[in-house]
């Protein structure tokens, strides 16, 4: 049987963290953990400290436009989206 060596490094998937505002936008490209969540991805991209109004308790977040829960495990080439509340004109 094959012993884990803890020197290798874990794998790693890119995936990427998107935001859009109607004056501004986000998008960051980052390498994740392999078991990695949604949430985490998110507060790794920074995105979090940009836009300070986010709150992952009320904002809703989705993969390639599909809504997930923060605990979802992301996969290598996915795009994050964090959306924001829609308001009526």
């Amino acid at each position: 049987m094959d012993e884990l060596d803890p020197t290798e490094e874990s794998p790693t998937h890119r995936v990427t963290v998107c935001y859009a505002q109607p004056d501004d936008s986000f998008l960051v490209a980052l390498d994740v953990r392999a078991g990695s969540t949604v949430a985490e991805a998110i507060a790794a991209s920074g995105a979090l400290s940009r836009f300070p109004e986010i709150d992952l308790a009320r904002n809703k977040v989705g993969l390639f436009g599909k809504l997930r829960p923060l605990d979802t495990v992301v996969r290598g080439g996915d795009r994050i989206e964090i959306y924001r509340p829609l308001q009526a004109d």
